[in-house]
Order: C-alpha cells, then structure tokens, then sequence
C-alpha cells in the first residue's frame, strides 16, 4: 500500500508542475511550457494508473484531486502573488480535511 501512496503523490506533484507550466503556456503558444505541461500530465497519468490497481478509483481520485487543488492555490500564492480571500482558505481547508477524513476514517481505503 505504501508503493500506491508513493505512486499517488508523485502523481500530485506531477499534476502540479503540469497546471503551473499551463498557466504560463499562454495556450501552447510558448514551447518549452507546452512541452512540460505535456510531459508532467502524461507523468501524472502513468502515475495515478498505479494506486488505481488497488484502491478505489473514487479514493484516489478525491486525494488526487484536492491536494492537487489546494497545492496549485498554494504555488499560485506563493509563486505567481495571487492572493486568497478568507473564503477561499476555508474552502481550502475543507477540502484538506476531507482528504483526511478518507485516509484516516474510511474502511474503503484499506491501510
């Protein structure tokens, strides 16, 4: 199980770096953007095939999905200077505590 939750989070990470070179592809029209964002989602892919083998494509999908959104807010914040309102942080840590909800309290996810 361990192997899977490796595989998930190289596949966030992957998912991450991909949306970030997107954003300043200015729609594929920048090459070296467009070849990342490329290259990161098809890493992410490969990724995510492999926790699918073993835990339920919904599971992963859900941790795939909110930490890549709250990871993405977070580079975008840091990185690109744009803000979060208060809203969007509670919305965010919404979305991490259900992430931890799933991993910790579910009997779907076998640990």
């Amino acid at each position: 199980m361990l192997r899977s939750y490796v595989f998930l989070i190289a596949a966030i990470v992957a998912e991450v770096i991909a949306t970030t070179a997107l954003a300043r592809s200015d729609s594929f029209s920048r090459l070296w953007p467009s070849i990342i964002t490329i290259l990161f989602y098809a890493i992410a892919f490969w990724c995510l095939s492999f926790p699918l083998r073993v835990m339920p494509t919904g599971v992963v999908y859900a941790i795939w999905s909110g930490l890549g959104i709250v990871l993405i807010a977070l580079v975008a914040f840091f990185w690109a200077k744009q803000s979060l309102d208060l809203p969007a942080i509670l919305g965010l840590a919404l979305i991490v505590c259900g992430v931890a909800v799933i991993n910790l309290f579910s009997k779907t996810v076998a640990h």
